[in-house]
């Protein structure tokens, strides 16, 4: 639980500084320019969340790299020559640590807000906006546990049309949060896009129909074992 727990930390430092540099990059861009002009100031936050994606990619491949040297380290003096863990182990860790940061930096200025005093939609603005902000981060969440399924697999076999694939995947799902608050434009495409990414990520990890079929069988044989051996038992004597 322990190694789980060091990879998780160290994938979540590891996002922290790219959110570091983006913000960065942000600052002084917004700072060297005109601030009066708001079609500017809105052209730079679309090019601080395109950074901020990139950066993001950037850091999940060097992360892949250091967990590939860590894991010839714990090869060589392991006692039967293999790693204690798999690639597609290391993959899941590291998107959902990823997905757990960004979701709790997405969604922790919207819990301070959702305290008041001000009141949503008291302007005429849509009434919905914290849950769609929920289901928007549990979507990112998601998304991001399958892109380091998915990017991790590339990365191993050397498919970089996948690794555009994924990059772009991540840049279109950032862009179309810029439509909020027209939340069906923004949010129908984002589920679809996580959709999408699931079964990717399902059968990159070694799933198939097959295994799904087989998972739904077990479940109802155990299910009728409880039932038959609920009915052998005998009945509790007064």
């Amino acid at each position: 639980m322990s190694f789980y727990s060091s990879r998780c930390l160290s994938r979540a430092f590891f996002w922290l500084v790219s959110l570091l540099l983006a913000s960065l990059i942000w600052f002084i861009s917004v700072h060297l320019s005109d601030r009066e002009d708001g079609r500017l100031q809105y052209g730079l936050l679309m090019f601080g969340a395109a950074v901020s994606v990139l950066l993001q990619e950037a850091f999940r491949f060097a992360y892949f790299k250091l967990l590939k040297k860590a894991d010839e380290g714990l090869v060589t003096i392991s006692e039967d020559g293999r790693s204690p863990i798999s690639i597609k182990q290391m993959a899941y860790v590291s998107g959902l640590s990823f997905g757990i940061i960004s979701g709790v930096f997405s969604v922790i200025n919207i819990l301070a807000d959702s305290i008041g005093p001000g009141t949503v939609g008291i302007h005429g603005d849509s009434p919905h906006y914290f849950i769609t902000s929920a289901f928007l981060t549990m979507a990112l969440v998601f998304l991001h546990t399958f892109w380091g399924t998915i990017f991790f697999d590339a990365c191993e076999k050397g498919r970089y049309w996948t690794l555009a694939l994924v990059v772009i995947s991540h840049l279109v799902t950032s862009g179309l949060t810029f439509l909020n608050p027209c939340y069906e434009a923004s949010l129908i495409p984002i589920f679809i896009i996580t959709f999408s990414m699931g079964v990717w990520a399902f059968f990159t990890a070694g799933g198939s129909l097959r295994s799904i079929v087989t998972c739904l069988s077990c479940r109802r044989k155990e299910a009728d074992q409880v039932m038959v051996s609920s009915a052998l038992q005998l009945p509790v004597e007064d």
